[in-house]
């Protein structure tokens, strides 16, 4: 499955709330290393600022990686046989992914400290190197993992990984969050998307997630900005 098939009707749920989620991490990954690209040399506010929303970035994509490992996998497996290879092979890729996280950071400490542009420059090469190695992994789980998933997983263990991940994003993010799913949904999948959450939180993103969402965002992006 690719991500254009995210809204077709005929996918499962759980098949398009990942693809949902993957989004985000495909988005925002390609974008820090284009952003970075961009500072001036010697702009360490600038950097300060891509420093901390790469943090942030690393402890989302780190706790729905944990989610899968922790929760949905061991579920999953247990009624699998050769197809085990394939879920066994993405939590290999979970933690190649982290190594390579751990190298962004490293290029991500130096570089802040003085915004120097040939640590700009390495730090933007590692940055594309964890986006195409992201995407890859990715893809394979889409493709391989998730039609799975969808056959054996049922809905009170898939809504225990929904919950454990909203129970680790931290309350003044949750509309951040939220936005960052939207933001590129078609608009009948951003619908059912809404009328799927709680009448409060309904509420609470139309008064005040949207503008909230749009000012993160102009902060982190400058003219790379798009609207939510």
């Amino acid at each position: 499955m690719t991500t254009n098939e995210v809204s077709d009707p005929t996918v499962h749920p759980y098949t398009r709330e990942m693809a949902m989620i993957h989004r985000v991490f495909r988005r925002e990954s390609r974008l820090l290393a284009e952003l970075v690209q961009d500072v001036r040399a010697a702009d360490t506010a600038r950097a300060r600022i891509l420093a901390e929303h790469w943090r942030q970035y690393t402890v989302g994509l780190h706790a729905h990686h944990t989610g899968e490992d922790e929760m949905l996998w061991p579920v999953l497996l247990p009624h699998l046989d050769l197809d085990a290879e394939q879920v066994l092979a993405m939590e290999a890729q979970h933690r190649e992914l982290t190594e390579g996280m751990d190298e962004v950071q490293v290029h991500m400490d130096r570089w802040q400290a003085r915004a120097l542009p040939a640590d700009r420059d390495e730090l933007a090469e590692a940055l594309r190197r964890h986006h195409r190695q992201l995407c890859a992994h990715l893809d394979e789980e889409e493709r391989q993992v998730m039609p799975l998933v969808a056959l054996h997983v049922g809905e009170e263990d898939w809504k225990a990984v929904g919950e454990r991940g909203l129970a680790e994003t931290p309350r003044d993010r949750l509309m951040i969050a939220l936005g960052a799913i939207l933001e590129d949904c078609p608009p009948e999948e951003r619908r059912e998307f809404l009328a799927r959450l709680p009448v409060p939180a309904r509420v609470l993103w139309k008064l005040l997630g949207q503008r909230q969402y749009r000012r993160e965002t102009r902060r982190i992006r400058g003219r790379h900005t798009t609207t939510a």
